[in-house]
């Protein structure tokens, strides 16, 4: 539970996928890929998923741990999913 609710929060799952190439963008660059997210959420944000032991700051940038990568793999398997997911219609 305690991981859905990180990933529930605002900017964490595009902060995630904007570490998925391994390129390690600093803060700033990080800000610009994420639509301009404001400093402090974005801040809190790197905090929260560095003591999941998710993202780690590399020295020159930000990058995925190898609980990160191996997390983003499992997403890719649900993004899988989710193409294929077929909803019912809700009617009103």
């Amino acid at each position: 539970m305690a991981l859905l609710d990180l990933l529930g929060r605002r900017w964490t799952l595009r902060v995630l996928w904007e570490l998925r190439d391994d390129s390690r963008p600093t803060f700033r660059e990080l800000q610009q890929r994420c639509d301009r997210a404001s400093s402090s959420i974005l801040a809190t944000r790197l905090r929260e998923l560095g003591e999941a032991d998710l993202v780690e700051h590399a020295g020159d940038g930000y990058r995925l741990t190898e609980q990160g990568v191996a997390l983003i793999e499992h997403l890719g398997r649900l993004d899988g999913w989710a193409s294929t997911w077929q909803p019912k219609s809700v009617t009103s």
